[in-house]
């Protein structure tokens, strides 16, 4: 039994809600902290990184476990991987036939900007 949550980003009008306020906005409570150092773990591992970003970066916004599974580890390692990034909330998968098909949702990618996003100052 997993632990993860889905992280709350997208609100029905289509603007992005993040998990956090931006660093500058205001201190985190303890869960925004959780979940944001949730997101960040997972994106901590090289291996973890370099899949989440050939997923964002596939052409039409998703890739086949087939096309980015070349990251100098074995196919368990890299199953583990995109697990770990699936419960961190950053990755979407659907299984099509024998493969698994891995999505990063726009709003995953604009709520971790905006997470990261200094504040103009106020004139």
């Amino acid at each position: 039994m997993s632990n993860a949550k889905v992280l709350p980003l997208l609100e029905a009008d289509g603007q992005v809600t993040p998990c956090c306020p931006p660093l500058t906005e205001r201190p985190f409570t303890a869960e925004e902290a959780e979940t944001a150092a949730r997101m960040f773990k997972a994106l901590g591992d090289p291996v973890r990184l370099r899949l989440f970003s050939a997923v964002a970066s596939h052409e039409g916004g998703e890739a086949c476990v087939c096309d980015i599974s070349d990251v100098g580890v074995s196919q368990p390692t890299v199953s583990h991987h995109l697990k770990k990034l699936k419960e961190a909330g950053l990755l979407t998968s659907e299984r099509r036939g024998t493969w698994v098909y891995y999505r990063v949702e726009p709003s995953v990618l604009a709520a971790m900007g905006r997470l990261l996003t200094i504040a103009p100052a106020a004139a």
